[in-house]
C-alpha cells in the first residue's frame, strides 16, 4: 500500500460534496436570506473549494506555496463576495 487514500475514502469526499450541493440547493429553493444565509453559503463554498483543491486537485501533497495560492484565492474571491452582498444590502 503506498499510502494513498482508497477510492472508497474519495467517494465519501465526493458524497460529502454532493450533500453540501444539495444544502445550498435546497436553502436557495426555499428563498433563504440575509446575513446569516450567506455566510453559511460561503462557508459551505470555501469547504467545497478546500475539498475539491485537496483530494480532487492533489493540493494536500503539494508544498505550502501551492497551497498558500490556492487559499488566497478562495479567500480573496469569497471575501469580495461577501463584501459586494454588504453593499448591497446599504443600496
Amino acid at each position: 500500500m503506498s499510502g494513498l487514500p482508497s477510492d472508497r475514502f474519495y467517494t465519501g469526499v465526493w458524497a460529502v460534496l454532493s450533500g453540501l450541493t444539495l444544502v445550498t440547493f435546497s436553502v436557495g429553493e426555499t428563498d433563504l436570506s440575509g446575513r446569516g444565509v450567506m455566510l453559511l453559503l460561503i462557508t459551505i463554498s470555501f469547504a467545497k473549494g478546500q475539498l475539491v483543491a485537496n483530494y480532487f486537485m492533489g493540493l494536500r501533497h503539494a508544498g505550502w506555496l501551492w497551497r498558500g495560492i490556492i487559499l488566497a484565492y478562495f479567500l480573496v474571491v469569497g471575501g469580495m463576495i461577501v463584501i459586494a452582498y454588504l453593499i448591497g444590502l446599504r443600496s
